[in-house]
């Protein structure tokens, strides 16, 4: 049994301060100091005592890309990852080839088990996240239109038990039909529309179709205006969708930050959408086969289009804080953990510092930056 004193627990509802939070490999529960017996003693130094982070759309890091269908590559994301608290993550692939994407599924599904074992020094993947190539070629942003096809219900059959969520273009001839037999067949994969051309009406027709999610919020889809409220519209207004927030101060202003906050509540999920250039200095780098060029936050092809970020997510967790002072840190570390758990339900072991779940642990100082990252109940990262 292990114990972490002088810590403040970042629970579902509020911050626990002067209690200890005994675990092994799952969590035991909150307990006053005197009670811990002979537990093995951490001590967080005062520092924020956070859920495991979860990051369910990130795409490179540390110059790995989760497409490039390297095992290597993948346990070098997973490990560089848990530096930044995260603890569970989905790699998600590119619109690439078929033959490239089987070999990138392949790659990952190894590696996912690994991460499952005690002596695996990186986050946990859950599964896989496939943005693309289901999508439109109108709103392909950096996604490469050689390999953009309609949405395939076999391709999703074959790795079902793989994928956690998939985004497609719910306008494109047949990807209606799809959604409906996918979400029938599949009722535990998140189908996400982003990428797409979509109007309101036909962002409304996909969620009753089956579409629970929106792949990151305000990019790469139509906007939110006043006679066609568009895709925006659409994941702001329906509480059955989730959204995707990048919350680099680049991709989406922070003044809409508290906006999108408040409307979507516990439905709002903090993602990375980072790029193998994460972790690395400016420079160019590729995506989905495609030069990248990196200055400071921003991340582009070289004929301007926003091409991922470099974010880390303890840092989206800083940004939205910073920007929403009013909005109490429990409820904007959720979007980091819980609801993305939920998202991609994973929920039940994953994602809040409650009795019974994973002993899933990062500690963060005032300014979101982490000193020690524990999977499991084993520190997976230490500074």
């Amino acid at each position: 049994m292990k114990a972490i004193i002088n810590g403040r627990v970042v629970l579902p509802t509020g911050i626990a301060e002067d209690m200890a939070l005994l675990f092994d490999e799952k969590i035991v529960g909150l307990v006053n100091p005197d009670e811990i017996g002979d537990a093995e003693v951490i001590d967080a130094k005062g520092q924020y005592v956070l859920p495991g982070l979860v990051d369910m759309h990130i795409h490179g890091y540390l110059g790995e890309d989760a497409s490039d269908g390297s095992i290597e590559g993948i346990r070098t994301m997973a490990k560089g990852v848990a530096k930044n608290g995260v603890t569970s993550w989905l790699p998600t692939t590119m619109t690439v080839s078929y033959d490239s994407l089987h070999a990138a599924f392949k790659a990952i599904s190894t590696v996912m088990e690994e991460s499952k074992k005690d002596d695996f020094d990186g986050a946990e993947i859950m599964g896989i996240n496939a943005e693309g190539p289901f999508i439109n070629a109108s709103k392909k942003g950096a996604q490469a239109a050689d390999h953009i096809r309609a949405c395939d219900p076999e391709f999703i059959d074959q790795y079902a038990s793989l994928i956690r969520v998939f985004t497609v273009a719910p306008e494109v001839k047949g990807n209606m039909a799809a959604i409906r037999r996918i979400r029938k067949e599949h009722p535990e994969i998140l189908i996400s529309m982003g990428h797409t051309s979509a109007t309101f009406d036909q962002a409304e027709k996909a969620v009753r179709a089956g579409v629970r999610h929106v792949t990151h919020l305000f990019n790469a889809q139509t906007p939110l205006m006043h006679r066609d409220p568009g895709v925006v519209g659409c994941a702001l207004t329906e509480s059955r969708v989730s959204a995707e927030l990048i919350a680099d101060m680049f991709h989406v202003n922070k003044a809409l930050f508290k906006l999108v906050a408040d409307v979507k509540k516990d439905k709002l999920v903090l993602i990375t959408d980072c790029t193998r250039a994460g972790g690395m200095e400016d420079g160019e780098y590729t995506l989905g086969g495609q030069a990248i060029f990196v200055k400071g936050v921003e991340c582009r092809l070289a004929d301007g289009t926003i091409a991922g970020s470099v974010l880390k997510l303890n840092e989206a967790v800083r940004n939205v804080h910073n920007s929403y002072r009013r909005l109490p840190l429990h409820k904007i570390v959720k979007m980091a953990s819980l609801n993305p758990a939920k998202a991609i339900g994973i929920d039940k072991t994953k994602g809040s510092i409650e009795e019974g779940k994973d002993a899933d642990f990062c500690f963060a100082d005032e300014q979101m930056n982490i000193s020690r990252t524990i999977l499991r109940g084993r520190t997976i990262y230490e500074a």
